[in-house]
């Protein structure tokens, strides 16, 4: 991406989009220096469980992008995302675990959950996995096959509104369903964790800790750049035709099932990278990241803060998931019926999410003055 082209996406971005750019950007200095040059006992210093937290809610920030790609510009309500972001953890865990070698519980160099179950070699679609590809390529491609087939088959078949929600709600339960089962060769119930290397680095020094949420946050801000450019260009200008009038932009002779598929696979490779950066973060990955209610709870992070803005879904994952992190310490029972009423005021009464209503204060206010 060429200077002159940053240059204008920095000055056509609203007010509340530079504002979140320089609050990841201020999160990415303070962090680091934080815990890595402030002695522990300072009251300045930044903990490494807080580096892990605010490197897990840059992780669900790209997830809400990716979201935000699929439901606020394309106006397709996925309710499967949370399939996509668990492959790509899957896939990270899968080089992860290769990673322990022979430092496991039972001193094979086959993962700890094979030996168990008395395997004697690596099934096939585990060959590869302890490979830098692998860790870069697969959690990229195999949510994107997944869209890729998924969506053909719907795309074509000019499935779409609720009942396009439906089955992807359902793809996502049936892979949880299958992921929990022993013989798919993904670790069952327990999934993959454990995990002690990366890149040959341990995933608990301190700096390998601060360089993940290093590459989560410019993930995020590099993410929110390509997606910019995106809706600016030509391309940008027939998703949104095809949100707001499908059949007009079919009639005028694009290829609406076309233009859904390439931003339903790219939604899904953001979620992917989203659960990559994810994994050895949090240090495990198991079936209930499918669980469908994981992938409604993303669709609120983005409705909260304002869809088809980018920086609303950024803002709405934060936003969320700090309140999460401290209510279900304060009020663990009540979380779930929190969240529930938070959706319903959101849907009845912010449409448009805190980015919509920051928007009409401010419009009020110029109105206000101008009178």
């Amino acid at each position: 991406m060429s200077q002159s082209v940053i240059v204008n996406l920095v000055k056509c971005e609203p007010l509340l989009g530079k504002i979140t750019w320089a609050f990841i950007l201020a999160l990415l200095i303070i962090v680091p220096i934080g815990n890595l040059l402030i002695p522990a006992g300072n009251v300045l210093h930044v903990s490494t469980y807080t580096v892990t937290l605010l490197g897990k809610y840059l992780t669900y920030a790209l997830l809400a992008l990716a979201i935000d790609l699929c439901w606020g510009y394309l106006g397709i309500l996925s309710l499967g995302h949370g399939a996509f972001f668990a492959l790509g953890g899957y896939a990270m865990g899968m080089y992860l675990t290769r990673e322990i070698g022979d430092r496991g519980t039972y001193g094979s160099q086959l993962p700890d959950f094979m030996v168990f179950l008395n395997w004697e070699q690596l099934p096939w679609f585990w060959q590869g996995s302890d490979t830098v590809a692998w860790m870069v390529l697969m959690p990229l491609v195999a949510p994107a096959l997944l869209a890729l087939v998924f969506g053909w088959l719907c795309f074509r078949s000019r499935v779409s509104g609720v009942y396009l929600s439906i089955i992807t709600q359902a793809v996502t339960l049936a892979l949880s369903l299958a992921f929990y089962r022993n013989e798919m060769g993904f670790g069952g119930n327990n999934g993959l964790t454990n995990f002690k290397d990366i890149l040959g680095f341990s995933l608990q020094a301190d700096n390998v800790r601060v360089a993940l949420f290093v590459l989560s946050g410019i993930a995020v801000l590099a993410t929110y750049a390509f997606l910019r450019s995106i809706l600016h260009s030509r391309l940008g200008k027939l998703v949104i035709a095809v949100r707001d009038a499908e059949m007009r932009t079919r009639f005028v002779g694009f290829k609406v099932e076309h233009i859904k598929l390439i931003v339903f696979v790219l939604s899904a490779m953001i979620a992917g990278l989203a659960g990559a950066l994810y994994v050895p973060q949090v240090g495990i990955i198991n079936p209930s990241e499918f669980n469908p209610i994981n992938s409604i709870e993303i669709i609120i992070w983005v409705a909260l803060g304002g869809r088809a803005t980018l920086y609303g879904a950024v803002i709405g994952a934060f936003a969320v998931n700090y309140a999460k992190s401290v209510l279900t310490v304060a009020l663990p029972d009540a979380w779930l019926f929190i969240l529930g009423a938070l959706f319903i005021v959101v849907t009845i009464f912010l449409k448009e999410g805190l980015a919509g209503l920051i928007k009409s204060k401010k419009q009020q206010t110029v109105h206000g003055e101008v009178a």
